[in-house]
């Protein structure tokens, strides 16, 4: 029984618990090179899957975010963890050790640094770059703002994500800091970017929770403005609640529900479409990527 609902969880939402060499193996290569996860920080439902195939979303900045949001389980506080100038280093050689094609970075907020931790992020991508370049890098990044995100886009990472997390009415379960208004500005910066050296443009992407109260008319409103500055990848997936300190649940959302929705988000000029209980921004990283990579590569012949 959930205590968030009273209702049982449905079958389509039970998952294995982490386990197996993969899962050790990961366990062990993070604590060696004094690495964080999303994947544990936020108690993601993934992660047994996930690093049982030796992947993993990395989490730099430290382990502590200095926002409330009522939905997230990772530590905060006031004041964040100190920064480590051997991040970026022990980051490229993670990724490089583990073979990655395909690497995941996020952050907590850090608004307590001047910059917000921006330019160590870039540092954190540009250290991949360096070490693997055959690597493609998807950044998930706070709401960066002018003077800040272009230390991310000067790294040229793949994919450039950020959150709206939930619909217009229900942005107040975000921390106050955190406003759909600076989440769009955020991306449609990521979208306007101008092409790197290689005239590669970083596809932009985008996840909200579902399950809080929000209804299907509310949705579709939201993936409307997401398409409206440039944003081409979503992600769609059922909020669950990390421990008791957190959001209850509303509903839990059916997979032909999701599915519905990833239809409808495709009408509507998403290049790639994940969309389930379980989806989170970055699980299925690597095939959401190719899929609107080739999706764009369609659009611009069409125009050609």
């Amino acid at each position: 029984m959930n205590p968030s609902t009273g209702k049982r969880k449905p079958d389509w939402l039970k998952v294995t618990i982490p386990a197996g060499e993969g899962c050790r193996s990961m366990s062990d290569l993070l604590k060696r090179r004094g690495l964080h996860t999303v994947c544990e920080g936020a108690r993601c439902p993934n992660r047994g899957e996930c690093w049982a195939a030796s992947t993993a979303t990395f989490m730099v900045l430290g382990n502590t975010c200095t926002r409330g949001c009522r939905f997230c389980a990772v530590n905060r506080a006031a004041q964040g963890d100190a920064l480590d100038p051997a991040e970026p280093e022990q980051l490229a050689q993670a990724v490089a050790e583990l073979g990655l094609a395909y690497a995941v970075v996020t952050s907590v907020d850090r608004d307590d640094l001047a910059d917000r931790g921006s330019a160590h992020f870039g540092a954190c991508i540009a250290a991949i770059k360096a070490a693997r370049p055959s690597t493609r890098v998807e950044v998930l990044i706070p709401d960066f703002q002018a003077g800040e995100i272009e230390a991310i886009l000067a790294a040229q990472p793949d994919v450039i994500a950020h959150n709206v997390e939930t619909v217009p009415r229900l942005q107040g379960l975000r921390d106050p800091r955190a406003r759909l208004e600076k989440s769009l500005a955020t991306l449609a910066l990521a979208a306007g970017a101008a092409p790197g050296k290689s005239g590669h443009r970083p596809l932009v992407k985008s996840s909200i929770m579902l399950g809080l109260g929000e209804t299907r008319d509310e949705v579709i409103e939201t993936l409307g403005l997401l398409r409206k500055v440039g944003c081409t990848s979503l992600v769609l997936g059922q909020y669950l609640r990390p421990t008791i300190a957190q959001l209850e649940v509303v509903d839990y959302i059916s997979p032909e529900a999701f599915e519905a929705y990833a239809v409808e988000a495709r009408s509507m000029g998403f290049v790639s479409v994940v969309s389930s209980p379980l989806a989170r921004t970055s699980y299925h990283a690597r095939s959401g990527f190719e899929s609107a990579a080739s999706g764009a590569a369609a659009g611009r012949g069409g125009r050609a």
